[in-house]
């Protein structure tokens, strides 16, 4: 049996480890209560300005030449005079205070000016440092309220001015940061009114509870719209990725059927031909040009299947294929359809290789076939221009003139750009600044121009 004094030590042990375990836990856990604070005070940053566009203005450029930019952002605009205001009015207030104050210490005028800079600076700051404005505000707030009441300079000891600018720095705080940050701060807040003034306490936390709920609000709705932002975009680069494999896919079948018929009846033929030629050069003639034909009828649809893409509503081309020369019979529909169409051609435009005519006549045709779902009666310039052994397109329109389709997944621009790689080109189009779309194409006239007479 367990003697009783090892029975006390085994108890003793056991214990030891409970309220280790225990002083772990509650320190682990101090820790987690402590950080977010720790990150108000002194280690913690806000998220970057949101992305969105925020109203500009541009200043003449007589007058953009006194001036860092020509481009201002309205809402700082909008806080430099607000703090300018706060400056000058809490200036001009303390100034007052402190010529009517006669008894007691003297109070130097220059105070009136550091506490206009104290009220001013966090609005200064809160629109990139919103952390940064806060703890200035917080640091300067009790200090003011102290001098207020020690100095009977203003009564009640805290301003509309410096209420403006705490509440304004907290919505900042709210929206730039994570919640435990926003609720340390909120806490934080409360707290230093209340030991600097505890007769305000209750009407400062209910207004900063009301604006940092605000705040908080605002970045979860903004939270809320990226994500969904995000998941379109991803959604769109997957349907992209998506099509681009489905047009491979294809044109691997249609290679598929095309080569190897041809080439397993080229096979046989080449086996069979000495055998039945048995020496005689007739038929040893005759095979060979029956070789060569399914030769050449390979390579003819081969160069079909490179050449011909499946239209937007699926459809493939069964009729003869247009090329540049057909490029009229597209404005005149184009431009019955209410687009003002400009056509610019320059060079000869007739002796194109059929691959290449078909290409940019497909090109251009997906590019008025936007402009009409997406920009109604916008102006169109077409431009086709040959020389240096290229063929340049362009096709720029501007903005519509009625509302069009919304944008759908990109798949007309997929199929333009595998047009022009399959020739070994390129295509680049996007949005123009002032509105409207440009497609840009270059397809090399001479590398085709070589593989068909090769």
């Amino acid at each position: 049996m367990i003697s009783v004094q090892r029975a006390r030590d085994l108890g003793r042990r056991l214990s030891g480890r409970r309220w280790g375990r225990r002083d772990g836990r509650l320190a682990k856990a101090g820790r987690a209560v402590m950080r977010p604070f720790g990150l108000a005070l002194f280690q913690g940053d806000a998220d970057p300005p949101p992305a969105s566009r925020r109203p500009t203005f541009r200043v003449p450029r007589r007058l953009a030449v006194l001036l860092p930019s020509q481009t201002f952002d309205l809402v700082q605009v909008a806080e430099l005079a607000l703090s300018l205001i706060l400056f000058g009015t809490t200036q001009g207030m303390l100034t007052e205070a402190i010529a009517a104050h006669t008894e007691g210490y003297p109070v130097p005028e220059w105070i009136a000016y550091l506490a206009g800079l104290a009220v001013a600076l966090p609005l200064v700051l809160r629109d990139r440092w919103p952390l940064a404005a806060w703890r200035v505000a917080i640091v300067q707030t009790p200090l003011t309220i102290w001098a207020a009441i020690t100095l009977d300079l203003v009564d009640p000891p805290y301003s509309a001015q410096l209420s403006v600018m705490y509440l304004m720095v907290l919505y900042s705080v709210a929206v730039r940061c994570d919640k435990q940050i926003t609720l340390a701060v909120w806490i934080i807040t409360v707290l230093t009114v209340w030991i600097a003034d505890p007769n305000s306490m209750a009407l400062v936390a209910v207004m900063a509870s009301v604006v940092v709920l605000f705040g908080y609000n605002v970045r979860t709705r903004r939270a809320a719209t990226a994500r969904l932002v995000e998941e379109e975009r991803r959604t769109q680069v997957a349907e992209s990725a998506q099509a681009v494999l489905a047009e491979r896919a294809r044109i691997a079948r249609e290679l598929h059927d095309v080569v190897a018929h041809h080439m397993s009846v080229i096979a046989i033929q080449a086996e069979a031909v000495p055998l039945k030629a048995a020496g005689d050069p007739a038929q040893l003639e005759a095979g060979l040009a029956e070789i060569r034909g399914l030769s050449l009828a390979a390579i003819a649809e081969l160069r079909q299947v490179l050449g011909v893409l499946r239209d937007q509503d699926g459809r493939t081309d069964t009729a003869p294929q247009p090329g540049l020369d057909r490029l009229d019979e597209l404005v005149v529909n184009a431009r019955a359809a209410g687009l003002a169409v400009v056509v610019e051609r320059d060079g000869p435009l007739d002796g194109l290789p059929p691959a290449v005519g078909l290409s940019a006549y497909r090109i251009v045709q997906e590019s008025l076939s936007n402009a009409m779902r997406h920009a109604p009666g916008a102006a169109v310039a077409v431009s086709v221009a040959w020389d240096d052994g290229e063929l340049r397109l362009r096709v720029a329109n501007g903005p519509g003139t009625a509302p069009g389709d919304a944008p759908g997944a990109g798949q007309g621009l997929v199929g333009m750009r595998e047009r022009a790689t399959l020739l070994g080109g390129t295509l680049e189009a996007g949005p123009l600044p002032g509105g409207g779309f440009d497609v840009r194409a270059t397809l090399p006239i001479a590398d085709a121009m070589t593989e068909e007479g090769a």
